[in-house]
């Protein structure tokens, strides 16, 4: 699986599928979920695009006018557009405000699954949303590696 972590440009090559992973960062102080995810998915074929940037100063402002934070926005814009599959974790103790917008942004695009274990502050408007949208959830970061990996395996075109 080639993963392609912001700033990179995500680029497919013809028939290839691709997964955005959304979820808890929260200015890189949530645990770090996609560390998990990405090394289950070792031998599987397509691209996951991870918004976790590896050089992220929570120090600079969440502003429109800051250059570094509005490339950050639209790289994850592009890629969750982009993706076939947008994976969702809502980590406990992590209030993941942006990962609420993305959901409301993916919940009737028939692309999105999602877990949300308890513990995490705003669970019952996530389940609430999921049951309203028809979106699949699993129970736990393993189940949603599953997710991922029955998507890349199926075949098809993902729209790049």
């Amino acid at each position: 699986m080639r993963v392609i972590q912001s700033p990179e440009v995500p680029s497919l090559r013809p028939h290839e599928r691709a997964a955005f992973l959304a979820g808890s960062i929260d200015m890189g102080s949530s645990v770090d979920w996609q560390g998990e995810v990405i090394p289950a998915l070792d031998a599987c074929h397509g691209v996951l695009r991870n918004p976790r940037r590896t050089h992220w100063d929570p120090a600079w402002p969440a502003d429109a006018s800051f250059p570094t934070f509005r490339q950050q926005v639209q790289w994850e814009l592009s890629a969750m557009e982009a993706a076939g599959l947008i994976a969702f974790y809502f980590a406990p103790g992590s209030q993941a405000p942006v990962t609420l917008l993305e959901l409301g942004l993916a919940a009737r695009t028939g692309k999105a699954v999602v877990c949300c274990p308890d513990g995490y502050w705003r669970k019952g408007n996530v389940d609430v949303v999921c049951e309203h949208h028809g979106i699949r959830r699993v129970s736990n970061i393993g189940e949603l590696a599953d997710e991922i990996r029955r998507y890349c395996a199926t075949t098809g075109e993902t729209p790049g």
